[in-house]
């Protein structure tokens, strides 16, 4: 197949890209800048803005598949910059895949889209789209999902993906960001004993690989979001420590009252907004929820209909992201 990995440059995106390439299939990205390792691997890059509809429909042309991996992540709370890259960029995705004829759209989407505020265990894909939203991301992100479900049919099958929390080797987002909170003993949990799922990077990128082969064969998966984790769901703070000390660091991890962790980020909120600031903000209630409440899931349905299967356990996960940092280690101190 020919497939466009739209974010490709990015952490999930380079692993989808590799895999696409590893089993022959011809690759393009369309990115906001230029990735020279993934040319080097003779991926035609594309540079463009999803908001920018010629652009995607141009890198669309004469693919048979598309991966919507790219969007604006994160807690800050601009909305213009999240509604640009999640709703306008998914559907001028849609637009292009429409008009350029191509048949199969894998999206991916977030477990946010269903987090209410409240502890969620072994939810499945029943779980309604939450209601109200703390910030543009999860917002945005179940307002591209709806569009893209609905988007399926005849003439364009499609499929949204929920992975949770990535990580592993190459990760640039998450662990950068614990490590830095680390070392300046800014890592204060408010529930450190709520279990959270996570997903190891190979087993995200497979995920996709699989929704991809199902939406071009059966379709079974067809209009159907899915959530992705590894199916290992450990206390927060249990998780975090370890990958801290996967990067050899020695975790600082702090309780803090869960009342005093919303009445910060209230005042923060309150500031960022006052000020218009596009930055993320330190603390936000979107990430004080999230570390608030437990938010596992029964990954049931991915194993029947998609045969995904996370390959590669915590565990042994783990074990290759302390390799890596230990080789890279000194460009990264």
């Amino acid at each position: 197949m020919n497939v466009l990995v739209t974010g490709g440059g990015g952490f999930l995106g380079q692993a989808i890209v590799r895999r696409l390439l590893g089993r022959g299939e011809v690759v393009r990205v369309l990115n906001r800048s230029h990735y020279p390792e993934l040319a080097a691997l003779g991926v035609d890059c594309r540079a463009g803005d999803l908001a920018d509809a010629e652009a995607v429909r141009s890198a669309c042309r004469g693919c048979d598949a598309v991966v919507h991996v790219g969007a604006r992540a994160g807690p800050g709370l601009y909305w213009p910059d999240f509604e640009r890259a999640n709703v306008a960029g998914t559907r001028n995705v849609l637009a292009a895949c429409r008009a350029e004829g191509v048949g199969v759209l894998v999206h991916t989407s977030s477990p946010s889209v269903v987090h209410a505020g409240g502890d969620i265990a072994g939810g499945d894909e029943s779980l309604p789209y939450a209601l109200h939203f703390p910030a543009p991301y999860p917002a945005t992100k179940a307002e591209a999902e709806r569009r893209v479900l609905a988007a399926d049919g005849a003439g364009l099958r499609t499929v949204a993906l929920r992975p949770h929390l990535i990580w592993g080797p190459g990760d640039n987002h998450l662990l950068p960001r614990l490590i830095e909170r680390n070392r300046a003993g800014r890592l204060r949990l408010p529930a450190p004993d709520k279990k959270i799922d996570t997903v190891y990077i190979d087993n995200a990128a497979e995920a996709h690989v699989l929704a991809l082969d199902n939406l071009a064969d059966s379709a079974g998966a067809a209009g159907k979001p899915y959530f992705v984790t590894n199916g290992e769901p450990l206390p927060v703070a249990a998780i975090m420590r370890s990958l801290l000390e996967a990067a050899g660091e020695t975790p600082r991890i702090r309780q803090v009252s869960p009342r005093l962790a919303h009445a910060a980020a209230a005042v923060v909120e309150t500031a960022w907004r006052g000020l218009r600031l596009k930055s993320d903000p330190p603390v936000s209630r979107f990430l004080v929820e999230h570390l608030s409440t437990a938010h596992w899931f029964d990954i049931g349905a991915a194993e029947r209909d998609l045969g995904y299967r996370p390959a590669v356990s915590i565990a042994e996960g783990l074990r290759r992201l302390a390799a890596a940092w230990r080789r890279e280690g000194g460009a990264r101190r």
